[in-house]
């Protein structure tokens, strides 16, 4: 592929990546207009939203699988294509129950493109440093996309009808289909690898939608509910049943000794950590600017714009840094700083501003961009035909541990706030205190990525040799 072509696959691939990375969050501001206009329950709200995480979630490393099997070019086009077509119909929804439905597809396409887009990059980029440029920019796209979510969201939702955050996509779509088509090329060797291992893509996908729909209905439903329960215990056996299945498998979905790689196994802890981080404090920061500083939706939204900037121009140069300080520590540096910049916002209460958060904002955002250099290491330490499922097992972690942020710090944040108001305290003093408390919960949790970072990317000899799989291509340097 020529050096134009290649960028301009970047291109395309960025497109896609902030597509679905924008549908993570850009309806949750718009919930209230769309209520109001299809007559919705709160838990049909509810399954809006969760309709498309559940099932985004629960075929991600089906998506990598089929991108290994039938080609990465191939599936990436058919999720860009049944994405775009999704969202065109959910813009177009009259009915409660058609819009959850196309918000399940909608999920189809984006596990279908997610963990391609990864593996795509390994083998559109195979020189190591251009690789780690092209990751870098492609994660910046995906930063701008978490912060423009809510931003995009609240401008569409007060002052053009709420179908216009689906069918934004739409012509995006296109023009990324387009330029897919044209741009992007994979090596022969690259389009049909092995079996699909159906007992394995099965037990996974069950132990995923299980364990995505116990976080999600969690709070509504009980912790300790039988449902609740059920599905935990579901997502138990049939993870037990996974792994059992992997390990006697000739072709196995994911090669479990990928796991004994310090690599590997310790940066998707840090990549969850990560995840952690921001999804939980996005999510709950949001709810703080509106309910205890009296923010507009829109100026919500614009409050996390310069954050996402500086994390997506963090992005760009932390390949550069990580040459310089080496992987381990710039990851480490990134974490801390998450950690810091949170337990910083947790000293300001309700006479607070959005000057006395940018600081703090800017801090995150630094942190954040950071991380960028941990995909690089792990995908460089990977066999060449197992990129695709591996980028599957990021991204879950990045989905499972982002929900487990919101699902998690909620559950810490509910159980103080309602001991408050038993004790005779305030809404809003009651809340402000559960918030600020559970603020340092999460700088505690993602403090824990410091050490398993710096452990688990550290240079040696075993951090430099892949598994013997990967034995034909080097890995990178993680420093």
């Amino acid at each position: 592929m020529t050096d134009t072509r290649r960028w301009w696959a970047l291109g395309a691939i960025s497109l896609a990546t902030f597509m679905t990375y924008l549908d993570n969050n850009v309806v949750n501001v718009a919930l209230p207009t769309i209520q109001r206009d299809l007559g919705l329950s709160i838990s049909g709200l509810e399954w809006i939203v969760s309709g498309y995480i559940l099932v985004f979630a629960g075929l991600m490393l089906v998506g990598g699988r089929l991108a290994d099997v039938f080609g990465r070019r191939r599936v990436f086009l058919i999720g860009l294509v049944v994405f775009t077509a999704a969202s065109f119909a959910a813009g177009m929804a009259t009915d409660g129950g058609v819009l959850i439905a196309t918000r399940a597809v909608q999920g189809v396409g984006a596990a279908f493109l997610t963990p391609t887009a990864l593996a795509l990059l390994t083998s559109i980029f195979p020189d190591t440093r251009e690789r780690a440029t092209a990751v870098g920019l492609w994660s910046a796209v995906g930063a701008l996309a978490l912060a423009l979510g809510p931003l995009t969201g609240g401008l569409i939702s007060e002052r053009w009808h709420w179908g216009w955050i689906y069918l934004i996509n739409v012509p995006i779509g296109v023009v990324t289909l387009g330029l897919g088509l044209w741009a992007i090329r994979t090596a022969p060797q690259e389009t049909v690898r092995r079996g699909l291992d159906v007992p394995g893509l099965v037990t996974s996908s069950l132990t995923l939608f299980a364990l995505t729909y116990a976080l999600i209905e969690g709070a509504g439903a009980g912790w300790t509910s039988p449902e609740i329960l059920g599905a935990f215990g579901i997502a138990a056996v049939s993870a037990l049943a996974f792994v059992t299945i992997e390990r006697r498998s000739r072709e196995p979905m994911i090669d479990l000794s990928l796991f004994r790689s310090r690599v590997f196994s310790g940066g998707v802890l840090s990549m969850g950590l990560w995840s952690f981080g921001v999804f939980g404090i996005y999510f709950f920061t949001a709810l703080y600017l509106q309910n205890a500083l009296g923010f507009s939706p829109i100026e919500a939204g614009s409050a996390f714009v310069p954050m996402a900037l500086v994390m997506a121009v963090t992005a760009t140069l932390a390949p550069r840094l990580a040459g310089a300080l080496g992987t381990a520590r710039t990851v480490a540096s990134g974490l801390l700083l998450m950690a810091v910049s949170v337990f910083g916002i947790s000293f300001i209460g309700e006479g607070g501003s959005f000057g006395d958060l940018l600081p703090w904002f800017l801090v995150y955002g630094v942190g954040g961009g950071m991380l960028v250099p941990l995909t690089t290491a792990i995908l460089g330490a990977l066999p060449a035909g197992r990129t695709g499922v591996a980028s599957g097992v990021l991204n879950v972690s990045r989905e499972v541990f982002g929900l487990l942020g919101i699902t998690v710090l909620g559950a810490i944040l509910g159980a103080r706030q309602s001991s408050l108001l038993a004790e005779g305290a305030g809404q809003l003093t009651a809340f402000l205190d559960a918030y600020r408390h559970t603020l340092v919960v999460a700088a505690a949790i993602v403090l824990v990525g410091v050490p398993v970072s710096l452990l688990s990317l550290r240079a040696s000899r075993a951090a430099a040799d892949p598994p013997k799989a990967a034995e034909e291509r080097p890995a990178v340097p993680v420093g």
